[in-house]
């Protein structure tokens, strides 16, 4: 009877703790299913995992190519803020005593004036060589007229967009600059139109240019865009950089607001990043460059080729292949992640409408959130006054790439020229320019490799395209963006050059007692870029119609049809 009573007893308090340990249970159980919601891959993650992983053959494990929100940060990755050796070089431009002074050789009967071309930075080159082309001609210059009909549809004149006055007082010992021709009889005196041919030497200035001045006395060459050679004289040269570095200084408004711009972005960061994207559907579709964006792409961009009636794209692949096309956003994000810059630098964008929109620049700013441009660092009351004048605009970018602490060009053109060059010339501030040819390639299969081995091989490409001083070579891109004659080396570089020559290249021998020019090694992984100065022979007289003739500094193109420098001016 006992055993009975006591497995009832039992049994009883059994039955209490039933409702305990089910609660139990069921707390568990609904803990595993809340974990599981959350840690769980979705069925989309897993399949888009399973894509994007890809399997090594030789061990059948997967390669995640995952990009990293950190950049890299061991004792021995370069400084990503600096050149290597840039303390080692400095802007050399002073004129050598041989230089005859301007008294000296300005004839007070020639005048030359000159009308630009394009956008703000093709203008800079443009009145860069107009003073030049003064002095060889030894003629008084006209300061020189912006270009207000092109592409740009800008009405500014040069005093709205340079300190005038500043630009003929700093210029005042190299040649004559006046601010309109005199009157001739009591009258607006006209000068006689012409034009040179691209790429004109000082022999080529002094046979066609010279007899035309001397009988007209007034010249005005029109379209003035790179219409002086490359290779000068070493006082020349120099003269190019005192006018381009020193005397051409933006109108007191630009430079203001441009200064607030950059204080704006240092007040958010130590340093910054600027990236000249030019991604802009106008400039996708002359450059004639396919993206796989499938017959949308090819439809939108093929509208807009249709009004340059020559421009025929056959292969619309052989651009990219050959360097001759921007990144995408994307692309550059990868680019910069690889080269070290992590998600919390700070981009500032100089950029017109994006091709895709904001679709197209989503990767890039989910790579670096902290994404601006002058649009949304400034009020539109601050713009108001600049708004209306692409040239002003520019130049806001301008002065906010210049003054950051790495620049990259994604293309070509003017500005980045321009920009490679004053960086160089103002210390080697890193410029990175993308390795095109290379970094095609890689793109096209980085989903095949993992992120270590993409990021190595990016630091590899883009060897040679940082802007250190070793790169390149003298000539190489044209003057305006490596003005090798006035980058100078001091002591220092001059005891390692001989040290380790290698290194400095074979021009670091001293070729003047207190400078040396910088010998920049070639990269044989240029972009295919038409040299800068393959001129014909120049020296004979013209004949005919040939003072109009041009050649293109494009492969793509060969035409003077409009529009198609001017989309490239920038």
């Amino acid at each position: 009877m006992a055993p009975v009573r006591r497995r009832h007893h039992y049994y009883h308090r059994f039955r209490y703790l039933i409702p305990l340990i089910s609660a139990v249970s069921g707390a568990l159980l609904i803990l595993f299913a809340v974990l599981f919601l959350f840690l769980a891959p979705t069925p989309f993650d897993d399949a888009h995992q399973r894509q994007n992983d890809p399997v090594d053959d030789a061990t059948g494990d997967a390669v995640a190519f995952r990009v990293p929100s950190r950049g890299r940060r061991s004792s021995s990755d370069r400084d990503l803020w600096t050149s290597r050796n840039a303390n080692l070089y400095y802007g050399c431009s002073d004129a050598s005593k041989k230089f005859p002074k301007v008294e000296e050789v300005t004839h007070s009967n020639r005048y030359l004036a000159i009308a630009t071309s394009g956008g703000l930075n093709q203008q800079r080159t443009g009145i860069t060589d107009a003073v030049v082309a003064a002095r060889i001609l030894n003629a008084s210059l006209v300061v020189p007229k912006l270009d207000q009909k092109s592409f740009w549809k800008d009405a500014s004149e040069f005093s709205e967009i340079f300190d005038v006055d500043y630009f003929i007082s700093s210029l005042s010992k190299d040649v004559k600059i006046i601010k309109q021709l005199p009157r001739k009889g009591g009258k607006t005196w006209t000068p006689y139109n012409m034009r040179v041919p691209r790429k004109c030497s000082e022999k080529c200035y002094q046979t066609r240019l010279l007899p035309v001045l001397m009988k007209k006395h007034a010249v005005q060459l029109t379209k003035f865009d790179y219409r002086l050679a490359n290779r000068l004289s070493t006082d020349l040269q120099k003269l190019r950089c005192r006018v381009n570095y020193h005397a051409l200084k933006f109108t007191e408004p630009i430079r203001k607001m441009g200064e607030k711009l950059v204080h704006r972005m240092r007040m958010k960061s130590k340093h910054y990043i600027t990236l000249h994207l030019r991604f802009e559907p106008d400039m996708l579709a002359f450059s004639g460059c396919y993206y796989g964006g499938g017959d949308k792409e090819r439809k939108e961009l093929g509208a807009i080729r249709k009004r340059w009636k020559t421009l025929h794209i056959s292969n619309p692949d052989k651009p990219r292949r050959h360097g001759r096309c921007p990144l995408t956003p994307e692309e550059v994000g990868l680019m910069l992640r690889a080269l070290g810059y992590g998600s919390d630098v700070h981009i500032y964008v100089a950029s017109g409408e994006v091709y895709g929109g904001e679709e197209t620049l989503a990767p890039l700013k989910a790579l670096f959130p902290n994404f601006y441009s002058k649009e949304t660092i400034a009020t539109r009351e601050e713009l108001e006054t600049f708004n209306s004048f692409s040239s002003r605009m520019a130049a806001l970018d301008f002065i906010v790439c210049d003054e950051s602490d790495v620049f990259v060009t994604n293309n070509n053109g003017n500005m980045a020229k321009i920009l490679a060059g004053r960086r160089r010339y103002f210390g080697h501030k890193p410029t990175i320019r993308p390795n095109g040819k290379k970094l095609y390639r890689l793109f096209l299969s980085k989903e095949n490799t993992t992120w270590e081995a993409f990021a190595s091989s990016v630091r590899t490409y883009q060897r040679g395209f940082m802007g250190e001083p070793h790169e390149g070579r003298p000539g190489r891109g044209g003057f305006h963006e490596n003005p090798s004659t006035c980058i100078c080396a001091n002591s220092q570089a001059k005891v390692k050059s001989f040290v380790d020559p290698r290194k400095f290249g074979k021009g670091s021998n001293v070729t003047r007692k207190d400078e040396v020019q910088v010998n920049l090694q070639d990269s044989e992984d240029d972009p295919e870029w038409p040299d800068s100065d393959e001129d014909e022979d120049l020296s004979v007289p013209l004949e005919n119609d040939q003072l109009n003739r041009t050649t293109e500094d494009y492969e793509t193109v060969n035409s003077e049809e409009p529009e198609f420098e001017e989309l490239m001016s920038d």
